[in-house]
């Protein structure tokens, strides 16, 4: 039996069929051991969610499509090798991709203890090697610079752009996954940033509207 073999079999029996028949819906293929941790991930969150309220979303299948798949929608636009998670809150999408994406170095950016703890404690249940949480608001967070900057939930493209501002490498990009609002908030993006790419999401059981938006510094590609 695997370590984590008795995390993944506390969840119900309709979990790991549902992430299974969305991975393939993406067409994303994975390795057992990629499949375990993401099991192993949704038993983490379910579990520490019923104590600690690190996610509105309470049932551990509706996890699967707006947590799991939602995050590995955007894989194939994620290729770093260095990527920072802004507002990462429980590690999402950060932990996702940086189990999908072993190659990639992830940096997990939440000012909330509670978040990051939980941040800690799933980086050492899954033994992830390529992850680094880090507690701090992003105004304080500087010194480093990173190929891409992405952010699922924490603020409006003016906010997310402005405040990481410096943050993004040479030639680095902002990720901003979205709903169907966008529009209104692309038309107030800072002088100097542009629209290089976007991208509509098919996140598996989810009806909802969601996108990718690729921003980066004008004149480069």
């Amino acid at each position: 039996m695997s370590r984590l073999q008795p995390l993944v079999n506390s969840l119900p029996n309709g979990v790991a069929p549902r992430l299974d028949q969305g991975l393939s819906a993406l067409g994303v293929t994975i390795s057992a051991e990629q499949r375990e941790q993401l099991l192993g991930l949704l038993a983490l969150l379910h579990k520490w969610n019923r104590a600690y309220n690190l996610t509105a979303v309470r049932d551990v299948e509706e996890m699967v499509s707006r947590h799991v798949l939602d995050s590995a929608a955007v894989a194939p636009y994620v290729h770093g090798p260095t990527l920072l998670d802004v507002g990462a809150g429980p590690g999402l999408p950060g932990l996702v991709l940086a189990i999908m994406k072993p190659e990639l170095q992830v940096t997990l950016l939440d000012s909330n203890g509670k978040k990051v703890r939980f941040q800690r404690q799933a980086v050492m249940e899954l033994a992830l090697t390529n992850v680094t949480p880090t507690q701090a608001r992003v105004e304080q967070f500087a010194g480093q610079h990173f190929d891409q900057v992405i952010s699922r939930a924490f603020a409006s493209l003016v906010d997310f752009v402005t405040l990481t501002r410096p943050l993004p490498a040479t030639n680095g990009q902002w990720l901003a996954m979205k709903g169907p609002g966008a529009d209104d908030e692309l038309r107030d993006l800072p002088e100097g940033i542009e629209l290089s790419e976007r991208h509509l999401l098919n996140v598996p059981f989810e009806t909802a509207e969601r996108q990718l938006l690729i921003l980066t510094p004008k004149g480069v590609e």
